[in-house]
């Protein structure tokens, strides 16, 4: 290792990759923080809307077992048949600290009775009502996939970000911290030798 001779200009660089280092760790962190904390905002969201989600269904079964009461089951299947035009669902994206996730945007899922396509005169408030029940069902589900999909990118990108942040303050940072340290010693002992030499090449003349 004494025979390795180190220059100034290598400390320099060193010292200004370990800054840079540091630096990026630092931005990593930050990075690392405010994403666990949209995580938790949306997560506590998805709480709430699942559960609303939840209830809705059960609304929904309920509606639709009173219409297969009231109407049976042919008119019913008939009813969901003869019903035009169908939602339309486009996905889309937005950007949250940089994690890109959907932002899903959705078209004729609650209609009117007359929108529905099925007729008035024939049907009764029994499927009316269970149409309703299952379009505000449906505007339930699309939320929660969008909701549901950025937690999961979200939470990729949280653990990929910490894997970093560690690389950095565990291995990267101490590794050139040591080598820096390695390459200061030297250079002060080149600096001692070099100090004696010409000390003694004095002494002779």
């Amino acid at each position: 290792m004494t025979d390795v001779k180190p220059t100034r200009s290598e400390l320099i660089k060193l010292k200004n990759k370990i800054k840079l280092a540091k630096s990026g760790y630092k931005l990593l962190k930050k990075k690392r923080d405010g994403l666990i904390l949209e995580f938790y905002e949306i997560l506590n969201k998805t709480k709430s809307v699942r559960k609303e989600m939840t209830e809705k269904y059960k609304e929904a079964i309920k509606k639709i077992n009173v219409a297969r009461i009231v109407d049976g089951d042919l008119a019913v299947r008939s009813v969901a048949l003869s019903i035009k035009n169908k939602p339309v669902i486009s996905v889309d994206t937005k950007n949250i600290m940089g994690v890109v996730v959907p932002s899903i945007q959705s078209d004729n899922v609650k209609k009117n009775v007359l929108e529905r396509g099925y007729g008035i005169v024939n049907t009764s408030a029994a499927i009316n009502e269970a149409s309703t029940a299952y379009e505000q069902l449906l505007e339930y589900i699309i939320l929660v996939a969008e909701i549901e999909t950025s937690m999961v990118r979200l939470l990729n990108e949280i653990e990929k970000t910490k894997r970093r942040v560690n690389a950095l303050e565990f291995e990267v940072i101490p590794k050139l911290e040591k080598v820096r340290k390695f390459i200061q010693l030297r250079l002060e002992e080149l600096e001692r030798e070099t100090v004696f030499r010409s000390k003694r090449i004095k002494k002779k003349r």
